[in-house]
Order: C-alpha cells, then sequence, then structure tokens
C-alpha cells in the first residue's frame, strides 16, 4: 500500500451513492475504501442519477451540469467533469468508459495522470446505432493512446485490447460484498419468500437478455416467482415488450431498480440468480449472486465462464436455458447447493473489494509517483 495520501477524482460514472449499473458500484465501493485509508476522494456526480442521501464516508461529491440525452450525457458530462478537474490539481483522476477516451489527455495537459477503465466491448451493444458504436470504436483506439494507463476488467477484454491494438492493459477486476444468507431476509414487501424465487439482476436491454430469460420461463414446470430486477433509463419501447410479456404469466415479477440493503436482501434470499448478459466485461451483479451463495445459471460467453471458473450452470439459447432453470426447481436442487458453495468460495478468494482497492490504490499511487518525477525532471 502507499505510504503518501493521494487527491483522486472519479470521473465518467453517474456518481454516488450508487443507483445504476457496475461503474457506479465500483465508484462507491473504491471512493469509500480508498477514504478510510486517508485519501482526498471526489466523484463526479450527475444529478438527478445518484441515490438520495449522502455519499460514502469521507467522499465528496461533485455535481457538474450534463445534456441528459441518450447519446451526449455521458460524454458531456465527462467534459464538464475534466473541465473543473483540471483546476483542482488532483494527484490522479480514474475515468471510466471507453466512450470518455476523447476526453482522457485534457487532464494530462495540467499535470494529472489519468487511468481509463475501458469496460467491456461496449459498441456491440445494440442499442447504439451506426454513430454510436463508431464513437465507442475510436474511443477503444483513443483509449491506448490518451490516458496513461488503461483497466480492463477481465482477461478476455485485456486480450481484446492487446490482440487488437497491440496495448497492454493492467487488469482488475470488480469486487464481491459477501452475503451471509442467514438469517433470512423479511422480502414481505415484494410478496416472496426466501429461497423460493429465481432472481435476473440487470440494466433492461436486449443484449441483456431479459426477454429470454421471461419467455424461456414459461416452458419452466411449477410456481416459484421470477424475480426482474432492473430499468434503463432510454430503452422505454423494450420495457414495454418486457411488460407485456411477463403479463402472460403470473409467476413473472418485475420490480424495477432497487438498490442497497433492498438489493442485497433480494442477492441473499434467491433460490437461483440468472447472469443472461452477451455483452461487457465482470458483471458485477453476478459476482454479487457468487459472493451472496446463489446457484448461478450463466449465459456462456468467454466473460461469464472466466468469472464463473466453472462454478455455474451455463446455457447458450433458449432451450438450454429451460434446461437449466427446471433443473433447479427440479428433484435435485439440493445436490446444486455445492456448485452454490464454490461459487461463494471462488469470489470469496478472487473478487473481493479490498484486493480491488489495493491494485487501483498502487496504479494510482504508481501513476502519481512518475508524473512527479517527470515534472521535476
Amino acid at each position: 500500500m502507499t505510504q503518501r495520501k493521494l487527491r483522486v477524482a472519479i470521473i465518467g460514472t453517474r456518481g454516488v451513492p450508487a443507483r445504476y449499473g457496475g461503474f457506479e458500484t465500483l465508484a462507491a465501493e473504491l471512493s469509500e475504501r480508498l477514504a478510510a485509508r486517508g485519501h482526498s476522494v471526489d466523484v463526479y456526480c450527475r444529478r438527478g442519477r445518484v441515490n438520495p442521501g449522502p455519499p460514502p464516508p469521507g467522499v465528496k461529491q461533485r455535481f457538474v451540469p450534463m445534456l441528459p440525452t441518450k447519446h451526449l450525457e455521458t460524454i458531456s458530462h465527462t467534459a464538464f467533469s475534466v473541465v473543473s478537474a483540471a483546476r483542482r490539481r488532483y494527484d490522479a483522476i480514474l475515468m471510466v468508459n471507453a466512450a470518455n477516451a476523447i476526453l482522457a489527455g485534457f487532464p494530462r495537459l495540467f499535470g494529472t495522470p489519468v487511468v481509463l477503465n475501458v469496460d467491456g466491448i461496449e459498441r456491440n451493444r445494440s442499442k447504439w446505432g451506426r454513430a454510436g458504436r463508431a464513437w465507442y470504436l475510436v474511443g477503444e483506439r483513443l483509449a491506448t493512446i490518451l490516458p496513461n494507463e488503461i483497466i480492463s476488467d477481465a482477461a478476455v477484454i485485456s486480450a481484446y485490447y492487446q490482440d487488437r491494438y497491440h496495448a497492454r492493459s493492467t487488469m482488475i477486476p470488480y469486487g464481491s460484498t459477501i452475503l451471509e444468507r442467514m438469517p433470512p431476509p423479511d422480502l414481505s414487501e415484494y410478496g416472496l419468500q426466501p429461497g423460493e424465487y429465481l432472481l435476473y439482476v440487470s440494466r433492461l436491454e436486449p443484449e441483456n437478455n431479459a426477454y429470454l430469460v421471461i419467455d424461456a420461463y414459461r416452458d419452466v414446470p411449477g410456481d416459484v416467482p421470477l424475480v426482474i430486477v432492473g430499468d434503463a433509463p432510454y430503452a422505454t419501447a423494450y420495457k414495454n415488450k418486457l411488460v407485456e410479456l411477463a403479463a402472460r404469466d403470473s409467476r413473472v415479477r418485475m420490480l424495477g431498480a432497487i438498490y442497497g440493503d433492498g438489493y442485497r436482501d433480494l442477492q441473499r434470499a434467491a433460490l437461483a440468480y440468472i447472469q443472461a448478459t452477451e455483452v461487457g466485461g465482470t458483471h458485477p451483479a453476478l459476482i454479487e449472486a457468487m459472493g451472496a451463495g446463489n446457484v448461478v445459471l450463466a449465459m456462456s460467453t468467454p466473460e461469464n465462464r472466466e468469472v464463473t471458473a466453472g462454478t455455474a450452470l451455463l446455457f447458450s439459447d433458449r432451450a438450454s436455458l429451460v434446461e437449466a432453470m427446471t433443473r433447479v426447481l427440479g428433484p435435485d436442487r439440493e445436490s446444486l447447493g455445492k456448485l452454490a458453495l464454490a461459487a461463494r468460495e471462488h469470489a470469496m478468494k478472487v473478487y473481493t473489494w479490498d484486493a480491488v482497492t489495493d491494485a487501483y490504490e498502487e496504479l494510482l499511487a504508481r501513476l502519481a509517483r512518475k508524473d512527479r518525477k517527470s515534472g521535476a525532471s
């Protein structure tokens, strides 16, 4: 660990307290731990996009403007953030999202090193049209040029940047909060019983396959509820399709976005968790489900196989998903407990927030030292 206390800014997320997805979870967990270690941490936030209440202890929120549209919100907020950050002379900046790569060089003009977490291969998401995909493709290239270093959250993503751009990245995964299943939580507000529902958590966007999960569940026997948790601010048409499909099966419960203790209670009391994403690196909800001791059903992508490391039931299409869900609800339900225990132990060994914080702290401190040395030379 570094001995010198750093002044760090986190830029490119929606902000803290976390209210949306993986980058927001990273910002919340990392900023709180860095602050607890004595570092000064500012998280740049978007008004109306964070949970109500104070930020993590010791963390400062900095609100700057944005253009609240699907294509301009992220890049406009990051642009205002880097302008604000430039005059504050941070020791280092953590920026996220390859879409923001074009702005990663600006703080460096003022002597502040920048590390960029590129996430997954975002241009493969179906929500982006030609312009959006082109922007992310350019962002991938600029990510290898403008920041001081890039971070990948999975070995698959690290290999992608190495093979396509001959660019080295530092691999730092997301962390998992290990949740205890006992005593079971009170889920009466959702009309659920602990251990008696299947859980799906994700942004409700096409490549995350909520439609596939709900549709496949129609062929699974029994009366166990399927709980869908998530939202997406710019996917109204797709969400309406999901609501229409869910209405055909009384077992499907669409709860919207849930955060904090409510979300953690749903994770630690589920019978099983379904990860159906096709795009991205390490998905926080997946490793959180592993850390909660859930039986995990995961789409057989390279990223999901890497994260679960043989501790999940894998599926590749509707038929194999129906088979996996039916198995979870069938007579060998108890035997799957060994698989859930293996997933939990793997999460405890590989995906801990303290280890993630150690890696970020070391990288940010190294960049800050290197920058001071180059400035003195």
